[in-house]
């Protein structure tokens, strides 16, 4: 067990380098790729959120362990794919049209890849169009949208409505958040949950895939 402690212990520290190298370790022992995940990558990144909830960890740390666990599973993400291990869930992501803000958008990216999902990032300024392309691509369970601007929330019920006209509404779940959203705006748009934190993020996607089996 001492590996998968210290496999932990490096994304806890945001140790990159040393992350790869047990990653790299264990996958030459013959450790099983989704232990390493279920073992010590996603309560490592559980706990980072923890943290950071309880103003131990701020921005960087939190962007330095997500560094260290994207490092790790480099090495694991063709392996899962060869081996057809289920993620936890697949998301799209995205910052809608018109906003060019990332930073918020890739650290949920980035804790929900440590939770266990596959992420299907598709960057800023998003048209609707694109994660409906998305969605039908990568059969996505979750499509969450981010807006840092007062003025881009609108473009978050523009892309509910072009899901809905689509045909694909009730097969996904819609999470929303970034700085001006709050939990009546999602309401309001018909989204499926809001989440004010990355961390939180993490919890409400589970919670989603969680009804999509139901």
């Amino acid at each position: 067990m001492p590996e998968f402690e210290k496999l932990h212990q490096a994304i806890l520290e945001g140790d990159q380098k040393s992350a790869r190298a047990l990653t790299e370790a264990m996958l030459a022992e013959g450790v099983a790729p989704m232990d390493m995940i279920t073992k010590s990558m996603v309560p490592a990144m559980d706990e980072v959120g923890r943290r950071f909830e309880c103003e131990e960890y701020f921005v960087p740390e939190l962007l330095l362990s997500a560094r260290a666990m994207k490092g790790a599973m480099e090495l694991l993400r063709p392996l899962l794919a060869a081996s057809g291990a289920q993620p936890a869930g697949r998301v799209v992501i995205g910052t809608v049209k018109g906003d060019l803000h990332d930073i918020g958008k890739n650290l949920v990216a980035s804790m929900l890849e440590g939770g266990g999902f596959e992420v299907v990032d598709l960057g800023a300024d998003v048209a609707p169009e694109k994660f409906i392309d998305a969605v039908k691509n990568s059969g996505a369970q979750i499509v969450a949208l981010s807006a840092l601007l007062t003025v881009t929330m609108p473009s978050m019920r523009t892309t509910i409505e072009a899901l809905n006209q689509a045909g694909l509404r009730s097969k996904v779940k819609v999470m929303v958040g970034g700085a001006p959203v709050t939990p009546q705006f999602a309401t309001e748009i018909g989204a499926d949950g809001y989440s004010e934190t990355a961390s939180s993020a993490v919890q409400l996607a589970r919670k989603l895939v969680a009804e999509t089996a139901a």
